[in-house]
């Protein structure tokens, strides 16, 4: 894969003395027709949380953390692909999961946690600083292609196309982690969003997935909606802070109620 050649590669360029990224073509910085040119794209910038219900948010067909439900259309699996939903379906949940040690769910899910994002345009990039579990997202907007053999990721390598007033995002590389999704994915999954603004302070994403090996068809996630709140920071977020759960050696998950503050007695 990818990771194994790049990992060869700084060895050898640690042993010769050689720049490790020397393949790779310098791009340019930025001048200042590409600063002035963000001006004429729409304004994604700021604090942005989704839309409570009521408000085209959860409650008016927003995509679910777990995917379909609530009136959302199942996706077609392959044969092959349905067998392994059912086997899964089939086996019993652990209490010790990858969320309760605090690892963040993947793309999509990373994108409708009940906390806000930030979104920041420079030349070239898309950046979304997301509060839950202080991760960040790059989309390149540079003209790069896609990469043909991605180092699988929670949030996969993404790449960004201005259309008109829309940002089309297609990501590629995703490792096998929880991320929102209701079946079974493979490698060669695709996670298309395209971001709008039907107001000035309403953004909408949506979400498109297709699986040559897993979807007999394309399957849609909806339309997710964030209202911009134009005072907010971004706060900070520490999983591990404060972390009572443990799991005991039968695999039992448990809390620790007592006050770490307290004095003793």
């Amino acid at each position: 894969m990818a990771g194994k050649i790049l990992f060869v590669v700084m060895a050898g360029a640690l042993i010769f003395g050689l720049p490790a990224m020397a393949q790779k073509p310098a791009r340019p910085a930025p001048a200042a027709a590409d600063w002035a040119a963000l001006a004429k794209l729409p304004d994604f910038n700021g604090v942005w949380e989704v839309a409570p219900p009521g408000a085209g948010g959860r409650g008016a067909g927003q995509p679910r953390a777990r995917g379909v439900s609530g009136g959302m259309a199942a996706p077609a699996l392959t044969p092959a692909y349905a067998a392994k939903a059912q086997a899964l379906a089939s086996q019993p949940k652990p209490e010790d999961n990858q969320s309760a040690n605090c690892l963040p769910p993947g793309t999509p899910a990373i994108m409708g946690q009940p906390y806000p994002i930030e979104i920041l345009l420079t030349p070239g990039q898309v950046t979304i600083v997301i509060e839950a579990y202080t991760q960040v997202r790059h989309i390149y907007t540079d003209g790069r292609p896609l990469p043909d053999d991605p180092d699988p990721t929670f949030f996969g390598t993404s790449v960004g196309r201005w259309e008109d007033n829309a940002l089309a995002v297609e990501t590629v590389g995703f490792a096998q982690v929880p991320r929102g999704l209701s079946f079974p994915y493979s490698d060669k999954m695709r996670i298309q969003e395209r971001f709008r603004l039907p107001d000035a302070d309403t953004l909408t994403v949506e979400t498109t997935v297709t699986d040559p090996e897993a979807l007999k068809t394309s399957f849609s996630m909806g339309t997710r909606t964030f209202k911009r709140h134009r005072n907010w920071t971004i706060a900070e977020y520490i999983c591990e802070e404060n972390n009572r759960n443990f799991v005991d050696e039968k695999g039992k998950a448990g809390i620790n109620l007592a006050n770490p503050e307290a004095s003793p007695r």
